[in-house]
């Protein structure tokens, strides 16, 4: 497979990890999922991961998912572009959309460890959490299908490709997602 086509691949695998966190601005809000509650004297995850953040986002990257397998059924029923055969791509999928809400939880544990307060910048933190709760949970549950895709022959390209990629899109969704309005900060 030639660069621009696992750079391709890379991405439509990994959409529904790169979806969730967007989606959760939007449906975000309500209950906090530490319910308020501090660990040490500091909050546990704080305000801003909620309830219906994370169970809206992971419905959204689970959702999306389902669309690319819809989309992908006509022309590759036995390996939907990648996700594998079924039920292995719903479980993929599944696995991808609440690894990134777990990383990005985790990612707000750290950063109150730290005293970096809710919007302020937590760089590689807030660029690749998610995506590396997203990627031990996909080698926890299905290794053979991360390292088919991302590490094995040339799968390592793509693998690659998402790491470098990633950084530009996050920046891009949050610029955007300040612009409506959603966010209080541009990054």
């Amino acid at each position: 497979m030639d660069i621009p086509m696992l750079v391709l691949a890379g991405l439509w695998l990994i959409l529904p990890s790169l979806f969730p966190n967007p989606a959760a601005t939007i449906f975000g809000g309500g209950t906090p999922v530490d319910l308020g509650r501090s660990w040490k004297e500091k909050r546990i995850l704080g305000d801003g991961k909620t309830w219906r953040g994370f169970i809206g986002g992971t419905c959204a990257g689970i959702s999306l998912g389902i669309v690319q397998l819809y989309i992908a059924f006509p022309f590759d029923r036995l390996d939907y572009f990648g996700f594998g055969g079924f039920p292995e791509n719903l479980g993929v999928i599944v696995v991808l959309a609440v690894g990134s809400m777990l990383g990005d939880m985790a990612g707000s544990f750290i950063k109150r460890r730290l005293d970096i307060g809710r919007g302020d910048k937590a760089p590689l933190l807030d660029q690749y959490g998610f995506l590396l709760c997203s990627f031990l949970l996909s080698l926890l549950f299905y290794p053979d299908w991360f390292l088919r895709n991302f590490w094995r022959g040339d799968g390592w390209i793509s693998l690659l490709a998402v790491l470098i990629i990633t950084p530009v899109l996050h920046r891009g969704v949050n610029i955007i997602g300040y612009k409506l309005g959603l966010k209080k900060v541009p990054w």
